[in-house]
């Protein structure tokens, strides 16, 4: 009696003995299947991926800027823009010209989370582009639509400018002002207010100042533009075929 109870406890001691060391083999083959699994190869391709494209073609039209325009990062350009000479396009704005054209004129400046986009056509008869000519300022979360904007102006942060509307040379538009379709603001006038009325003419000294304010926000975007490489990505590639020479310089 006592010899087969002690053969059933060695014969359960084996039993689990084996199954144990069974155990630690699986789970030693698992951790080695696992390693081969998540070590990454030598030959793996590593993507660049980026989260924004800022130049959008859209059919036959691709947005065309000039070389020495500074346009930052996260902008979107999509379609029919042109960004003209010295001109500066901040972060954050969506220049939208899928139906008709946008242009920023030279030494003029579009300012943080600004949306220009155009219409199909104009419900005034006006020209339905867009259209920024020269040293203007566009204050930051400003929106224009189909609207044209001669040289030397400044338009306030967080104004609208609507269908068909005109701001003519050498005028203000103070912040948060909202100009209807078709409205024109005359030359030499500061408007304000929603919508936007006649505040009073500008001093000729007021006048002189709208150019320099475009020319010194123009200096500044080029201290941003010296932070990005002129030529793209092609440095990493140089620097890939550098380390696969051997090459320290």
């Amino acid at each position: 009696m006592a010899t087969s109870i002690a053969a059933r406890i060695s014969r359960k001691a084996a039993a689990s003995a084996f199954s144990a060391h069974r155990h630690v083999i699986s789970s030693r083959c698992f951790a080695t299947e696992s390693a081969k699994t998540i070590s990454p190869s030598s030959d793996r391709v590593k993507w660049d991926y980026r989260g924004q494209r800022k130049i959008i073609p859209l059919g036959q039209w691709v947005p065309k800027v000039a070389v020495d325009a500074y346009v930052a990062p996260n902008v979107v350009l999509a379609g029919q823009v042109t960004v003209y000479d010295g001109a500066s396009v901040w972060n954050g704005c969506v220049l939208r010209g899928d139906l008709n054209k946008i242009t920023v004129g030279f030494c003029s400046n579009v300012q943080e989370r600004c949306v220009i986009h155009a219409a199909w056509c104009s419900p005034t008869g006006l020209p339905a582009e867009t259209s920024i000519e020269r040293f203007v300022t566009i204050g930051a979360y400003s929106l224009l639509r189909s609207c044209t904007i001669e040289p030397e102006c400044i338009i306030g942060q967080h104004s609208i400018l609507m269908e068909g509307s005109l701001v003519e040379t050498h005028s203000i538009l103070e912040a948060g002002s909202v100009v209807p379709p078709g409205r024109r603001i005359p030359t030499g006038e500061l408007w304000a207010g929603n919508p936007a009325r006649f505040v009073r003419a500008l001093t000729h000294e007021e006048t002189l100042e709208i150019p320099k304010l475009a020319v010194a926000i123009n200096d500044l975007s080029k201290e941003h533009f010296s932070e990005f490489l002129p030529y793209s990505t092609v440095y990493l590639e140089v620097e890939k075929l550098k380390k696969s020479l051997g090459i320290n310089i």
